[in-house]
């Protein structure tokens, strides 16, 4: 049945949204958070478990030191204080993909508090969010219902289970909850997931891909009439995994909400899933509250008390952050507003300022983000960020062009490789035989091939008519698919053209 959705102007006149964004994210260190199992993605199902992450009899948790200094640094960068003190906690609940029908997790001690971020919006507004904890848990696994139309457990005729990913360390940012941003509230949402994949790709602490699923968004959203000072009745779209997604389903649930007030109803506190395919939520459980989790501390982990020397450290390691960077590039760039809004709005400010840092450039870096690349994550509908190409595959590409080892036409033919999955660019180069042709021996030959072809140019070439020259070029360019050195068959055609 599709939800009645009130218009989103009369939603803004009549209540005010309140935002709590969840977001997700799991850690890419090389072990689990409380065993020795590798942390990969796309193994073949339940390859990569141990009686730890599968909760047998006797089996105990050894923490992660990597995890718990991947999540003070990301505190840090988020203007966390980081507590002198915290513990484990069980989060109490059965699901099939838990295995230990408990989450080890952080409850009323997390180990970040009490941060904040500056968003900037699409319109170049700025926005600073609140954030209320980073807290360190456990990533359950994986269900697959078979059977069904929708790919829920409702319908199904079984279920498949992959304990691979449970046990991979997971950091939830939970922000305050997030009053006045009235219209902005979806786009807001939005900008500040942005912000967040950026700040952890700079972190190095997560690869945030949301199409994998280790970076992805809880949107809790409710509704305050105006003039009114009590906040409304929530609900928590879970697991939003893309930015476009995180946008369209608070604005959704806005609407919907606001209808349901409208006509004399009640929402209901309950966590809901959003239709990419429709943008639209459906229900799902009824929420649970912290009671509900029967949380008490973890008796078989000790607790964590960080020093500050330690705490110094880490602050230490901090790397140059999403928003000092820009700073600088606009300075360096001689960006004007305007260039490094649509750059940002684009996501390929901070891709270009990595592609320069790998050694490339900065006009041909941005060249090669803001246009060819960006087609290419236009026609994949995908975020330009998420196409399967590294800042420094780019700077590669980019230096084979300059060396002379590659046309700009086949360039673009190595990264089409390397968004193939094909390789790093040597590796796409030589499987596809992409190398310019520069041997004098093989340039003479087509060039006499192609002068022999057109001997009516030849003649007017040899009458003093350089630019037809262009024209022999172009035929030897053709005959060697494009691999040919442009200039360097130009000189041979002026040569065997000379008076």
């Amino acid at each position: 049945m599709t939800a009645v959705l009130m218009d989103y102007d009369e939603v803004l006149e009549r209540f005010e949204p309140v935002l709590g964004l969840e977001v997700h994210v799991e850690l890419s260190t090389a072990t689990k958070m409380f065993c020795g199992c590798a942390n990969v993605f796309g193994a073949p199902p339940n390859t990569h478990v141990c009686p730890t992450c599968l909760g047998l009899p006797g089996s105990l948790p050894v923490l992660n030191r990597a995890a718990v200094e991947s999540v003070m640094r990301i505190g840090l960068a988020l203007n966390c204080s980081i507590a002198a003190w915290c513990q484990f906690a069980r989060k109490n609940y059965f699901y099939p993909d838990m295995p230990k029908n408990f989450q080890i997790s952080q409850y009323d001690e997390p180990i970040a508090v009490h941060g904040s971020v500056e968003v900037q919006l699409a319109d170049g507004s700025t926005c600073t969010v609140d954030i209320e904890r980073a807290h360190m848990e456990e990533d359950t696994g994986k269900s697959l219902h078979v059977g069904g139309s929708t790919g829920r457990i409702h319908g199904a005729s079984h279920s498949l289970l992959d304990y691979n990913r449970a046990g991979v360390p997971l950091i939830e940012i939970v922000t305050k909850p997030i009053v006045g941003a009235g219209a902005r509230a979806p786009a807001l949402a939005r900008a500040y997931v942005t912000a967040l994949r950026d700040l952890l790709r700079a972190l190095d602490v997560s690869d945030v891909r949301m199409d994998q699923g280790s970076l992805r968004c809880d949107a809790n959203v409710s509704l305050m009439p105006r003039g009114s000072s009590t906040f409304g009745t929530r609900t928590e779209t879970k697991n939003v995994n893309s930015l476009r997604s995180v946008e369209r389903a608070v604005r959704h649930e806005m609407g919907r909400q606001a209808a349901v007030l409208a006509s004399g109803g009640e929402v209901v506190q309950e966590t809901r899933h959003f239709d990419e395919a429709t943008g639209t939520t459906s229900p799902g459980r009824r929420k649970e509250t912290s009671e509900d989790y029967r949380y008490f501390p973890e008796p078989d982990l000790v607790p964590i008390a960080p020093s500050a020397e330690w705490v110094q450290r880490l602050r230490a390691t901090l790397p140059e952050l999403p928003w000092q960077r820009r700073a600088r590039v606009r300075v360096e760039w001689s960006l004007s507003d305007l260039e490094l809004r649509d750059l940002v709005n684009a996501g390929a400010l901070d891709l270009i300022a990595a592609t320069v840092d790998a050694g490339a450039p900065a006009e041909q870096a941005r060249s090669w983000w803001v246009s060819y690349l960006s087609q290419q994550a236009n026609s994949r509908g995908v975020e330009l960020a998420d196409l399967p190409i590294t800042p420094e595959q780019v700077a590669r590409v980019i230096a084979l062009v300059d060396a002379g080892g590659l046309t700009n036409n086949l360039a673009r033919q190595v990264v089409d490789g390397i968004l193939a999955g094909e390789g790093e660019p040597d590796e796409v180069v030589a499987a596809r035989g992409l190398a310019v042709v520069s041997d004098d021996a093989e340039l003479t030959a087509a060039v006499e091939q192609a002068l022999a072809a057109h001997p009516d140019v030849a003649e007017k070439i040899r009458g003093g008519k350089v630019a037809a020259a262009g024209a022999i070029v172009g035929a030897v360019m053709k005959a060697t698919s494009g691999q040919a050195n442009a200039q360097r068959v130009r000189e041979l055609v002026l040569a065997r053209c000379a008076p």
